[in-house]
């Protein structure tokens, strides 16, 4: 007898065994000790009924999908395909705009062939707040398992007999965007598509054509001339698209454009970006939802169809921007027949952002720079309020909409290779060149070998490293070399080999880190917290032998900065050593006039120079502008603001040197409030023959508005006749040197 129950029992846990590897979820089991005469044998309890109906809702919490489905019995997969399954629990989370749940196991009530749990759901909606519901799930226990006898009602009680949720948006108008002044850059507005067909056109009208495109369209006349002339070449049948305007102000002229010949006008509904785009890279553009994240924002509570923002300050605003959704969550029958109202939330409205800059000025900046590939940005000294941030080349955001007839010029215009759509004010990371020459300084005053008193030879040549050569600028200018200089005139020549003789020296006496750490006090190598719209942080690396260390002195080797980053520290330096977050937020304003949120100057941290270090720096910075053997002196002749500033030129693998020059200014005009400017231009050559004048036009216009002479590659006010300006002075560190600083006496090239 004893053998036979011996046996009896191997037989049902060997079977129990065997089945083990088919189960869909993680099943608890019991073990129960019992004393039989002879032998003591444990018996295995069938799977907790509770600890399925757990893991069932554990996957469902999970959005495991396909292991619910794998737990359901045969009679519920028969009454339901895995595809119908899926797509069922997917729209019920779309349809609650659900973000997550939590779920508890009330009760279980169990039998040895079948189970009832109770649970509690709390779903956590995007529009609706929580809704929590009670439910019960049959269980069956069949071939050593439980198994989940599914119905809809486990879902949310009202979906019992095939009902399913239905949506009813309300969807409150998109904010605006302005200028600080209120002046519009973004709004939801109605807009015209302008352009022509060349062969329609009459000659005795082009000016009139090509005056009106230029007014409202703010396209220069030059460009519609050579769109006009090219038209002619290749295809004068052809729609030639030129650019948008406001209805309203098209409406104006409406008279005098309808007796235009070839002249052609498209109506549409439109997000509006005035003045072709201002800032558009920090502006960003609006673009509808991909299929990818359709589902993600659907259960945000978008319907799906509306747009949102891609880039910039639309992406970053768009909880501002697109305000609250309005929706009734209502549960319906197969023939969409409404049976209840679930849930109800009434819509809020929108936010408008207000920027910190002028669309004017921000205009005249994006002008400026408008000739080259590269970057401007003009930060309030004293505050971290960016005035205006300018990359080029610049794009046209309203090309994104496909409801605009000149959207067919999309595809051609962020194509072109010339990467447009990159923010290379907050994106572009680059050598610094001689303007990191101004960190050297601060970490060389600050390791105690060196003060404003200490001297250098500077000659043609830096040779302390054996074996290698270092040329200064003022032998390929075919110049006398600079001489004895002290460590603030170094900055005022802009030196080479006085700054590889502080990178070599701080390495050989155990401080090889004293200017890489320097530089990242000055916020090099991290975000500057601009927040708002895309940065990348560089890189500082330390020096892993002399010849890294010489380099990195003078803003060569593997370190990047990005414009905003130098802009930052610049104003630092100019405001007594506060680094400042940047902003470009002035603020957030309700309908109804509520400031949800103002901008307010944030410190960052404090740059680790003394006071009367600080003093020396910035009195060599002046220097550099002011003193006749400035590199920046020429540029800056006869301008009434006090400027102190860098001139680079930096060095790079893929073509002609990088132009930068970094400014402040010391004004002390209350109505404009001191600035600090920094401007590159890629591949241009010398940082004073490119860099440093633009950044001259640029503080005219901000504290004058008005424009000084024409640049030497402008044929007019910013329309450049050649991207290579006539080479003048500027230092290039490391190999190959071109920068012409006036010697003493000497008159400038």
């Amino acid at each position: 007898m004893k053998v036979k129950l011996f046996l009896l029992l191997m037989v049902f846990l060997i079977s129990a065994c065997s089945t083990a590897k088919k189960s869909p979820l993680v099943q608890a089991t019991q073990t129960l000790e019992v004393t039989l005469p002879s032998p003591r044998v444990n018996i295995t309890r069938p799977p907790d009924a509770q600890a399925a109906a757990t893991a069932f809702l554990d996957a469902w919490q999970k959005e495991d999908y396909v292991r619910m489905y794998a737990a359901l019995t045969p009679i519920s997969k028969e009454a339901i395909s895995e595809e119908e399954f899926t797509k069922l629990y997917r729209d019920t989370a779309v349809y609650l705009t659900l973000k997550n749940f939590d779920f508890e196991v009330l009760s279980a009530l169990t039998t040895p062939s079948s189970a009832q749990v109770s649970y509690r759901v709390t779903f956590h909606t995007a529009l609706f707040g929580d809704i929590a519901r009670e439910m019960m799930m049959n269980l069956a226990f069949q071939e050593g398992f439980w198994w989940v006898q599914w119905e809809d009602a486990m879902i949310l009680p009202e979906l019992k007999g095939g009902n399913r949720l239905a949506l009813d948006y309300k969807i409150p108008a998109r904010g605006n965007i302005y200028d600080r002044n209120g002046e519009p850059i973004a709004v939801e507005t109605d807009a015209v598509a302008m352009g022509f067909i060349a062969d329609q056109t009459i000659s005795t009208q082009y000016g009139l054509l090509a005056g009106m495109l230029a007014q409202l369209t703010n396209v220069r006349k030059e460009t519609i001339r050579e769109l006009y002339n090219n038209a002619w070449e290749t295809m004068p049948a052809a729609y030639v698209p030129v650019g948008e305007a406001p209805k309203q102000k098209v409406d104006e002229y409406i008279k005098q454009l309808s007796t235009i010949a070839g002249l052609v006008l498209t109506d549409y509904r439109s997000r509006f970006y005035y003045q072709n785009g201002v800032a558009p890279q920090t502006v960003g553009y609006m673009l509808f939802i991909s299929p990818d994240q359709m589902e993600s924002y659907r259960r945000q509570g978008y319907r799906g169809d509306e747009k949102i923002g891609a880039a910039g300050l639309e992406k970053w605003g768009e909880p501002y921007l697109a305000g609250k959704r309005g929706a009734t969550l209502y549960v319906v029958d197969q023939q969409g027949q409404i049976q209840t109202v679930l849930a109800q939330v009434e819509s809020q409205p929108s936010r408008s952002i207000y920027t910190t800059f002028e669309v004017g000025f921000q205009q005249r900046v994006q002008n400026a720079i408008s000739g080259f590939n590269g970057a401007a940005v003009v930060l309030e000294r004293d505050t971290g309020r960016v005035l205006a941030i300018a990359s080029s080349p610049s794009f046209n955001p309203n090309l994104f909409d496909p409801a605009n007839a000149n959207n067919v010029n999309l595809n051609r215009v962020i194509n072109d290779g010339r990467n447009r759509l990159l923010n290379r004010a907050t994106q572009g990371g680059y050598p610094l060149g001689s303007v990191f020459k101004i960190i050297t300084m601060a970490a060389a005053l600050e390791s105690g070998r060196f003060t404003a008193e200490s001297t250098y030879d500077c000659q043609y040549e830096f040779t302390e490293l054996p074996g290698i050569v270092i040329e200064d600028w003022t032998k390929a200018k075919e110049i006398p070399p600079s001489g004895l200089l002290t460590l603030p005139e170094g900055l005022m020549r802009s030196c080479n080999p006085w700054f590889n003789h502080i990178g070599l020296d701080l390495y050989r006496n155990n401080m090889p880190e004293a200017i890489p750490n320097m530089a990242r006090a000055f916020g090099l190598g991290s975000a500057t917290g601009i927040q708002q719209i895309a940065e990348d942080v560089g890189s500082i690396p330390d020096p892993a032998s002399e010849g890294d260390a010489v380099q990195l002195a003078f803003g060569q080797g593997a370190m990047l900065a990005t414009p905003i980053q130098v802009v930052d520290f610049i104003a630092a330096i100019g405001n007594g050593g506060r680094l400042l977050r940047p902003q470009v937020v002035e603020k957030i304003v309700a309908p109804d006039g509520t400031v949800d949120l103002a901008f307010a100057p944030e410190v960052r941290s404090v740059l680790p120079v003394s006071p009367a270090n600080l003093k020396i720096i910035q009195d060599a910075m002046f220097s550099v502008v002011n003193n006749k053997r400035g590199t920046a002196q020429k540029t800056f002749l006869n301008f009434n603001v006090p400027v102190y500033g860098k001139t680079g030129t930096a060095q790079n693998p893929f073509g002609d040197p990088h132009a930068w020059f970094a400014a402040y200014t010391d004004y002390k005009n209350p109505e404009r409030p001191d600035i600090a400017v920094v401007v590159i231009a890629e591949n241009a050559g010398d940082g004073s023959a490119v860099a440093a004048p633009i950044t001259r036009r640029i503080m005219e216009e901000y504290f004058f508005e008005q424009k000084g002479p024409l640049f030497p590659w402008e044929a007019s006010y910013d329309v450049t006749r050649t991207p290579t300006p006539l080479p003048t002075q500027t230092p290039i560190p490391g190999l190959i040197p071109t920068e012409t600083p006036t010697p003493e006496g000497e008159a400038p090239q």
